[in-house]
């Protein structure tokens, strides 16, 4: 085991555990932005830099700092390490830079992108970009290309995170895109068009941190603050797909399906295409209820489920006050 202190935060964490990793034992907002890493995908990581941060003592045994910021997402711990991150100016005026160059290709059109509202670049931009550019030059551009009946490709929007090639590589025997040309000029893409159909494609939509893969079928149907997210299961036909999805509601219709996602965006368990594009309709699914919206995103600006109030605050309250929250709750009691 190896002990840490993370933006002065102590944190015990096995050995070779990623410094990504440790702060995500803490937890909070101390927790560094990630747009390539992403933690079922083996290989991920040390591509976006958008997880630097300063290690101010590199071990007990050696305390010197690092002479350079580092990609936590791809840097194991040691014992008696001290790492910044929020707490570093340094870090925070890098965020800004790295900001600023996802942003240079990457085109503004927010209002008609289907990622809007759910987009890791958004919320990257929002907490740590700026608001001009310094760039000039033309922007790059790609021809459009047909990689099959259901995932739409926007080169234009991709930052070449790696995400949706080690989807594919790694829960399907048959990967038929990649990464093609090199510097200025990669891309993501096949070499015949039209021919992304294996039976887990649709997962690279969920692992995109941008609109650069989106759903044909959900495509410019209803902006996702407007939807209702509710988590469902369906016994799978399919021996590696779980079944347990998010469905996306407006009314009754049943506008999208996806992958469930923990706090950091990431999918545990990938579904099959059957479940995300084929079973739309409430009576295919077992409903559980109402789908967790962090109270930060803009998705929650609709949303339905009740805050929590704390034990402590009900403990303070006259006992009628109590019996009418129980009978017409407005918020949720705590346990």
């Amino acid at each position: 085991m190896a002990k840490i202190t993370f933006d002065g935060v102590e944190v015990e964490v096995p050995d070779g555990t990623t410094i990504l990793n440790a702060a995500r034992k803490i937890g909070g907002s101390i927790v560094p932005p990630a747009m390539c890493y992403y933690t079922p995908l083996q290989g991920s990581g040390g591509k976006c830099r958008a997880c630097l941060v300063r290690v101010a003592a590199g071990s007990a045994k050696d305390p010197r700092p690092m002479p350079k910021l580092v990609a936590s997402c791809v840097t194991p711990v040691q014992d008696g390490m001290v790492v910044e991150n929020t707490t570093s100016e340094q870090v925070l005026n890098v965020r800004k830079g790295i900001v600023e160059m996802l942003l240079i290709n990457h085109p503004l059109d927010c209002p008609v992108c289907d990622q809007a509202g759910e987009c890791d670049l958004q919320n990257f931009a929002f907490e740590h970009g700026v608001s001009t550019t310094r760039y000039q030059e033309e922007r790059r551009t790609f021809e459009k290309i047909d990689i099959g009946p259901l995932i739409q490709l926007h080169m234009t929007r991709c930052i070449l995170c790696y995400r949706c090639v080690y989807t594919a590589n790694q829960i399907t025997d048959n990967r038929v895109h990649g990464v093609l040309g090199r510097g200025d000029a990669a891309e993501i893409g096949t070499y015949i068009e039209n021919v992304i159909d294996n039976d887990f494609s649709g997962n690279v939509i969920d692992v995109c941190p941008v609109g650069a893969l989106t759903d044909k079928t959900w495509r410019f149907k209803q902006r996702v603050w407007f939807t209702k997210p509710v988590n469902a299961h369906r016994d799978c036909s399919h021996e590696k797909c779980p079944g347990r999805v998010v469905l996306w509601y407006k009314g009754k219709d049943v506008l999208r399906v996806t992958a469930r996602k923990d706090q950091y965006g990431e999918v545990k368990e990938f579904i099959c295409n059957e479940c995300r594009f084929e079973k739309k309709e409430t009576a295919d699914w077992v409903i559980e209820g109402p789908a967790h919206i962090d109270r930060s995103s803009v998705i929650s600006a609709n949303h339905y489920e009740l805050p929590v109030l704390n034990q402590q605050v009900i403990a303070d309250l006259p006992e009628s006050s109590v019996r009418d929250l129980e009978q017409n709750p407005p918020m949720k009691l705590g346990n």
